[in-house]
């Protein structure tokens, strides 16, 4: 979880060592007014920079609806990220499935946009149309959710590997390798939930005294992961921890723990870092020992990494920029917790 103002510095720095200034100076691509099908698609990231300084670049972000925490967390970084911006013309859109983020796809392509910044809401519907992104020249950044084949020209995600790891590792020793576990997923299908459940279930399988009760999806969403957990914990009497691989999500457990009655003996590891969640950590609340980090703000890089990009002219910048980049996943427990918290920050 990064603060407001260690991003900009974050990005500032990323800048200055590109030899970038924030200014646009590129030719303008052509409007679906007055552009042949052909140009209103084509993209203009690999136009020479420099020839027309009074244009603007035109990149389109498409990302899932505010429907939790975690996305309206990144809904307000991409704004956020976008106002840095000025001289940029932005397209941004929310949507609440993959229909709705297809068609604003599609829409950005008929404008004639230079770069498109993505967070799927499901990495399988989103690929194909991702790959026309790709054929047309138009930079595609993606970030968080991969898609199912590799075609992003530059890919930023967290560590969810170690997310799932992480909290793995720290259930099985705080139950001292002996315990039974109910997992709350987010949506499967997912490239993000797979490789943290995968990486979580390869902990858990090592150790024999840990049992998986049972392994269901939440959805990334509380009210699902309300419901869900109801229905577990009635088919399981004896549970000594919750995994939800979403702070939102394991606020729908706690809700659900308690309308059980059964607070006392069960605690609960999340993930995100939600401010709420870490400030009871930093309390000791023995519901809430630790959670694992995973910053929202990851959508406001991507975005600064297609300006920049742009701006040294996407073919050269491509040839030596990193095209891959993975942000750590941290665990927050008491004792660190003061370092993750910050009392303004929207999640």
């Amino acid at each position: 979880m990064i603060h407001r103002s260690e991003f900009l510095k974050w990005v500032a720095g990323a800048c200055l060592g590109l030899g970038i200034l924030t200014g646009c100076t590129t030719t303008s691509s052509p409007t679906a007014s007055n552009a042949t099908p052909e140009q209103a698609g084509a993209g203009t990231g690999n136009r020479p920079p420099g020839t027309d300084p009074n244009a603007k670049f035109r990149i389109g972000v498409s990302v899932p609806a505010a429907d939790h925490g975690w996305t309206a967390g990144m809904v307000w970084w991409a704004k956020e990220a976008m106002a840095m911006y000025p001289n940029v013309e932005w397209t941004f859109t929310t949507a609440d499935n993959p229909t709705k983020q297809i068609k604003d796809l599609e829409t950005m392509m008929v404008k004639g946009v230079d770069a498109v910044v993505i967070l799927s809401t499901e990495s399988g519907p989103i690929t194909p149309i991702a790959k026309q992104i790709k054929e047309r020249g138009i930079l595609l950044v993606n970030v968080d959710r991969g898609f199912l084949e590799p075609v992003a020209d530059i890919f930023v995600e967290g560590d969810n590997e170690a997310f799932g790891r992480k909290a793995a590792e720290f259930i099985v020793e705080k139950l001292n390798g002996q315990g039974n576990i109910l997992v709350l997923q987010g949506i499967p299908g997912v490239t993000v939930n797979t490789i943290r459940v995968d990486s979580a279930n390869e902990v858990f399988k090592r150790h024999p005294g840990i049992k998986v009760l049972e392994s269901q999806a939440g959805n990334w969403s509380r009210e699902k992961s309300l419901s869900v957990m109801q229905a577990m914990l009635l088919k399981h009497k004896e549970v000594d921890a919750v995994w939800a691989a979403d702070d939102d999500m394991a606020l729908g457990a706690e809700q659900a723990l308690k309308e059980a009655g059964r607070t006392g003996d069960v605690f609960i590891v999340g993930g995100g870092g939600m401010k709420d969640i870490v400030k009871r950590i930093g309390e000791k609340d023995p519901l809430y020992p630790a959670t694992v980090t995973y910053p929202p703000s990851m959508i406001a890089y991507g975005i600064s990494q297609a300006v920049i990009t742009l701006q040294a002219g996407k073919d050269k910048a491509l040839g030596f920029m990193p095209r891959h980049l993975k942000i750590d996943c941290d665990l927050v427990t008491p004792g660190n917790a003061k370092d993750y918290y910050f009392e303004n920050s929207t999640y």
